[in-house]
């Protein structure tokens, strides 16, 4: 990764995140196949609501025959922790038009949210919208396509979890950390890892009481808070 802000460079810059959109939309399509999804209601899907964990959940809803109003409600609460990211990343494109700062936040995804995070320390804390929409374009595609391939070898492989797939966003998140820890000077290592640490336990004891994505959510406000506090320290 280097100080580039090309849409070519956006290109090559979400590549090594791609691995993890392919592991986890295999599973996805997978799963889908055997819960009696056609690949068109999968490529429907991957398009329109693009969020592999509330994809997992609404598969789930749906077959325990859920109400609309149920799924709808359990889609927003697992994708709200996007508002925060959205609204991190907004501050870096004040100067462009609202038409073009929905395009960017509608395909903004956890993955390209951490590898913006990851550019900025590259780029004097700059962002340009041909590099995010590049990064946001090629991972919206790569996943579509990951899902439908997995629901089409769905009849082959009964069991995803066998190949590790269930670990690849995990294995790429401990990647997508590390980068940002060795890359961001603005903090000291000490800071950095106090937070990390700080929210794992927090995530450790809240998962004891909420949902998976609303300890998410809450720890991450939670580590937000830590780290102002412990920040004038540095």
């Amino acid at each position: 990764m280097d100080a580039s802000l090309t849409f070519k460079s956006g290109l090559k810059d979400v590549v090594p995140t791609l691995f993890g959109y392919i592991g986890v939309g295999l599973a996805m399509g997978i799963v889908a196949n055997t819960s009696h999804l056609s690949v068109l209601a999968v490529l429907l899907m991957s398009l329109i609501v693009y969020a592999g964990s509330a994809q997992f959940i609404i598969i789930s809803m749906l077959l325990a025959g859920s109400p609309v109003s149920a799924i709808v409600l359990s889609t927003f609460l697992i994708n709200s922790r996007m508002i925060l990211m959205s609204l991190s990343i907004a501050q870096y494109f004040k100067k462009e038009s609202l038409a073009q700062n929905i395009a960017l936040g509608s395909l903004l995804t956890d993955e390209t949210f951490a590898l913006s995070m990851n550019k900025l320390n590259q780029t004097h804390h700059q962002l340009r919208p041909r590099w995010l929409h590049a990064a946001n374009i090629i991972a919206y595609l790569v996943w579509a396509i990951a899902t439908v391939v997995g629901c089409l070898l769905g009849n082959l492989i009964t069991d995803p979890n066998q190949f590790g797939l269930d670990f690849a966003v995990v294995g790429m998140f401990i990647g997508l950390l590390y980068l940002q820890i060795i890359t961001d000077r603005s903090k000291s290592l000490k800071t950095q890892l106090l937070v990390v640490i700080f929210v794992a336990i927090a995530m450790f004891f809240l998962m004891r009481f909420f949902p998976g994505n609303i300890a998410l959510l809450i720890a991450a406000l939670l580590g937000c808070g830590f780290g102002m506090v412990v920040s004038p320290h540095d």
